[in-house]
């Protein structure tokens, strides 16, 4: 086994076991306490560029299996664990971890304290990190050297449309780091969906004579995105429901006048309370939030603050007055994660019913 080491931009070193790719790599660390689902979080394009703590005791004990990936594409840029496992005791699993991370050139770290880097990260703030195999004055160099591209979402979204067909409502998806637990959703209300990249016009949209409109999540700041964007759902919203998510929340809520702030310390989990606020009904959901919609921000006239989380007290959810369109922050479909909220595509699908009638 290869030593290797985690080094942080703020001098901070963890040494620990190799496995995966031997690749040496730089990304933005961030903190995942989900329990279960290192397969859908790892293949999560939300995690472009950046490397994965876990803070679950042990990961790879189910390898990994056709069933549960995010995407085809993996953009993480390591995972570090406190054990990892090459044998699966899952029918499934037909693949280890060590393998899996090989095939994707992602490098991977074990024997660290993750729970004692955890609360590193949280006192500190989120930070560049490096995986190196020695912790030198020049891997440092390198590290602080290093800048992180803040085009995320142009270097995962699709570059050209593509169906997922059905015989049901015409739903157009706008990629912005499209997770497949959106699609299987959508696949199971028979719905027939047209996948767009992330620049896609709102002329363009409208050519597809769409039921609906769904803004998928993805990785990065929604202010690096242009106004075009922006327009873009201002435009279409007048004409057909919208449903956004994660990221798609956040374009919504700017698209409707409200602001965006980062948040000091990144939420990546799936045990965060969240109370709707008409029926104050509480739900768990995942979450993989570096951004919030800021509520002192929110003009009423436009929108209905729907959800907020109870332990940050983020806005979580977002409903247009005027329009039949609705966003939140968090995922409905789990993936992995409760999927306490997975109804919310069913009232999303009541909206375009409605407006079709």
């Amino acid at each position: 086994m290869t030593t290797r080491y985690l080094i942080l931009e703020d001098g901070a070193s963890y040494k620990g076991v190799g496995f995966g790719s031997e690749a040496t790599t730089t990304g933005e660390v961030i903190i995942n306490s989900n329990m279960l689902g290192y397969q859908e979080v790892i293949t999560n394009q939300i995690y472009h560029n950046q490397i994965i703590v876990f803070t679950q005791p042990s990961i790879g004990n189910t390898g990994i299996n056709h069933k549960s990936f995010e995407s085809i594409v993996t953009n993480a840029k390591g995972v570090i664990a406190k054990e990892y496992s090459n044998i699966s005791t899952n029918r499934l699993g037909n693949l280890s971890i060590d393998k899996f991370l090989k095939q994707n050139n992602i490098p991977g770290i074990a024997g660290i304290d993750t729970r004692e880097l955890a609360r590193h990260i949280r006192i500190k703030g989120s930070m560049k990190g490096s995986i190196v195999d020695i912790d030198d004055e020049h891997a440092y160099d390198q590290l602080n050297a290093s800048v992180l591209t803040n085009q995320q979402v142009d270097q995962v979204s699709t570059k050209a449309p593509f169906p997922n067909p059905g015989d049901g409502y015409n739903i157009i998806l706008i990629d912005f780091g499209l997770k497949y637990s959106i699609l299987r959703q959508l696949s199971e209300r028979h719905c027939n969906v047209t996948v767009m990249p992330w620049n896609t016009s709102s002329k363009e949209i409208m050519d597809l004579d769409p039921d609906g409109i769904v803004l998928s999540t993805g990785p990065g700041s929604p202010l690096n995105l242009p106004e075009s964007v922006l327009e873009m759902i201002r435009t279409v919203q007048k004409n057909v429901p919208i449903f956004g998510m994660g990221l798609g929340h956040e374009l919504f809520a700017l698209a409707n006048g409200a602001k965006i702030y980062q948040m000091d310390i990144e939420h990546h989990g799936s045990n965060h309370p969240i109370k709707q606020i008409i029926t104050n009904k509480i739900i768990y959901a995942s979450q993989s939030q570096g951004y919030a919609v800021d509520p002192k921000s929110i003009s009423h006239d436009n929108l209905i603050v729907t959800y907020v989380d109870l332990i940050n007290k983020t806005v979580q959810g977002i409903r247009h007055r005027d329009y039949p369109s609705f966003s939140i922050q968090f995922s409905p479909d789990g993936g992995p994660g409760p999927i306490d909220s997975v109804d919310l595509y069913d009232e999303f699908l009541e909206n375009v019913s409605s407006q079709r009638r």
